[in-house]
């Protein structure tokens, strides 16, 4: 340590110039002014506090030799020590004489604050502030000049209390311009938030205009692709007829006419049929009909079916073998549609080479990824994400001699998203393209709804016709899957986690109390909401059981005259008609 200088506290004057001493060598020492302050305020505080409390003591200024070198203040005294330091430091203390809140704010003013005391050992507090960065290293001799410099320096107190007064001044008015900153800061962002909340209230007030044109669209699409079907019907009817009739078939201009009329019909057939599909898939009144089924005799129908898409010899149609590959439980006119569409698509495309078409099992994600690849004009990256628009058609020689709507590769995502699965594109102009569908290969395990999150509901009765029923009463407002025996419904709630189990009772091999036990047991099931829907006559143990166990219990003959069954989820789950929230009837 190289000690500058010592200030003895025995009176209170003496405080004044310790401070005085304390920004002066801060001053020598090329602090900002600013630190400067803070430092003379920090000695003067705890210099204070030693006269006041410790009766007397003294201030000496030295600097720290070892890097980083620091300005370090001692401030010491004899008095009867402070009993609790920690309390003091961590701002606990409370005292009516203030005795505390200086200390506080001295340790918040330097670099390192310590602080030793003991009742009746005194008080030794030691101050330490950086050197300014860039200082030269302060040496024994450099010292020697500093205090040298220091004995020039005036030692009137009263000029130190005048220089104390303007800084106090000072501060003041840096604190009026930083509060009328902040107050038009306040001001600017009460304007800013007030422009934000009109902003997001027009933005709502657009998303809602936004979503009800989408409603309109969908509902004119629908209802006109129903207007237009019946028109068109009989057009193609009709035209079929009078190409039936002799004087047409012996008259080559006249026939050639009415097949012009009868393909124009059929393209319109054709736009018509996927607003439809398109317009229900939107709506979420599309719905899944699970079912077992094998990957080849689907490819084979396929074949079958696309083999007069296939103009000339250039071009192969491939499907390759998937008896390796495990029966699907999905919706085979959906995944036959998408692959339609998609092989069609390659053939229109395609003028030499091949279009192929192959399924690979994924047995880890019980996943199945179709694939539809060709040898074609190809698709450029920037419009990759286009062709799913509706109605979107590229710029293309080839587009002149192939008609389409624009719309079969939306509602080929629309069906991939109802199935629960995704599909994706890899081309390049001139090489081809790559369709990538990926689906569940069994519905119940991963299919989700077309448009954001919905209700699950699990099904679990032995009864095909009970299943039925429920299916009328609870179709289009939730997703509904289908257990036709305990086992498999326990199974299923344990993959699924559904919202809500609608649960049978008389089963074979494991019966509704037995799947209840089981649900209630495994803590991924145990908090499933269970309505039991039971033709059984129940006593009252079972009555009193199932009331603890399920939100609802009805009669199955209470729905047949229902035309649609409310849930609402609570909490807590209740269920119209019935009798929610747990009770139970009577048999």
């Amino acid at each position: 340590m190289l000690p500058i200088l010592t200030v003895a506290i025995a009176h209170e004057k003496d405080i004044v110039s310790a401070r005085r001493r304390a920004r002066q060598l801060a001053r020598l020492l090329k602090f900002p002014d600013q630190d400067g302050t803070r430092i003379g305020t920090a000695v003067s505080e705890i210099a204070r506090n030693a006269w006041a409390y410790g009766h007397g003591g003294k201030v000496e200024f030295a600097i720290d030799p070892e890097p980083p070198q620091t300005f370090r203040i001692q401030v010491t005294d004899q008095g009867p020590g402070i009993a609790d330091v920690e309390a003091i430091l961590a701002g606990r203390y409370k005292s009516s004489t203030g005795m505390g809140m200086g200390i506080v704010g001295a340790r918040r003013l330097v670099d390192d604050f310590r602080m030793t005391s003991a009742p009746g050992q005194g008080t030794r507090v030691v101050l330490r502030k950086y050197l300014p960065a860039g200082h030269a290293a302060v040496t024994p001799k450099s010292l020697a000049a500093l205090a040298d410099q220091l004995a020039l320096e005036p030692q009137d107190i009263y000029d130190e209390i005048r220089c104390q007064n303007q800084e106090l001044l000072n501060t003041l008015e840096d604190v009026r311009r930083r509060d009328e900153d902040l107050s038009r800061i306040n001001r600017e962002l009460e304007d800013t938030n007030r422009g934000v909340v009109a902003l997001y209230a027009e933005l709502d007030q657009r998303a809602e205009q936004l979503r009800y044109a989408d409603r309109m669209k969908t509902r004119f699409l629908s209802h006109m692709s129903h207007e237009f079907r019946t028109p068109l019907n009989a057009i193609v009817g009709l035209s079929r007829l009078l190409l039936k009739r002799e004087a047409v078939a012996q008259n080559p201009d006249v026939a050639k006419e009415v097949t012009f009329i009868q393909q124009t019909a059929l393209s319109l057939t054709e736009i018509v049929d996927d607003l439809l599909d398109l317009s229900k898939a939107e709506s979420g009144k599309l719905t899944v009909q699970a079912a077992e089924t094998n990957l080849n005799t689907l490819f084979a129908t396929l074949r079958a079916m696309l083999r007069p898409l296939v103009g000339n010899n250039a071009v192969e149609l491939v499907f390759e073998d998937a008896s390796a590959i495990p029966p699907l439980v999905s919706d085979e006119s959906k995944i036959s549609q998408i692959l339609r569409n998609l092989l069609s698509n390659a053939l229109k495309f395609t003028e030499r080479g091949e279009v192929r078409a192959a399924a690979v099992y994924d047995p880890e994600r019980d996943m199945v990824t179709f694939t539809v690849s060709d040898t074609g004009i190809g698709i450029a990256k920037e419009h990759q994400e286009r062709i799913f628009e509706e109605f979107a058609q590229l710029e293309n020689p080839l587009q002149k001699n192939t008609k389409g709507t624009g719309l079969g590769l939306p509602l080929c995502r629309k069906l991939a998203e109802l199935l629960g699965g995704t599909i994706a594109v890899e081309s390049e102009p001139g090489a081809g393209s790559r369709f990538t569908v990926r689906i569940p290969r069994s519905y119940e395990a991963g299919a989700r709804a077309p448009h954001g999150p919905q209700r699950t509901v699990l099904l679990i009765d032995d009864a095909e016709v009970s299943r039925y029923l429920l299916r009328q009463l609870l179709e289009g407002s939730f997703r509904l899957v289908e257990a036709s025996g305990g086992a498999e419904g326990v199974e299923l709630a344990w993959r699924l986690r559904p919202d809500l189990i609608m649960l049978d009772l008389n089963m074979p091999g494991l019966n509704g109390f037995e799947v209840l036990e089981k649900l209630r047991g495994g803590a991924e099931t145990r908090g499933i909401p269970v309505v039991v829907v039971t033709g059984q006559k129940l006593d009252a143990h079972e009555l009193e059981l199932l009331g603890k166990q399920t939100v609802a219990v009805l009669r199955k003959e209470m729905l047949t005259g229902t035309e649609k069954l409310s849930i609402d989820f609570g909490p807590p789950v209740t269920v119209i008609p019935g009798y929610g929230g747990g009770t139970t009837w009577n048999g």
